[in-house]
């Protein structure tokens, strides 16, 4: 079994006005020096040793994310 960890944000280019409120908001709650913030989706799959690298970038492309509007990062990490 094995443990991988699906990070999808949006692109750089792509407004993101759940980060913006955010980043409004802790100023008025006395958290100073935030510049920025972007939030994004988390995954933790938990995949038999069989899938190999290939499915899971198919599943983080084709049903995780939206490949137009966001990025992407799989990785494997330790359970």
């Amino acid at each position: 079994m094995a443990r991988v960890v699906v990070d999808v944000m949006p692109k750089p280019e792509i407004l993101d006005p759940q980060g913006q409120a955010v980043a409004n908001a802790l100023p008025r709650l006395g958290f100073g020096g935030v510049r920025d913030v972007r939030q994004g989706k988390h995954f933790e799959l938990d995949v038999d040793d069989s899938v190999d690298d290939d499915t899971l970038d198919k599943i983080a492309e084709g049903f995780l994310s939206n490949p137009v509007i966001e990025d992407y990062v799989v990785r494997r990490v330790e359970p």
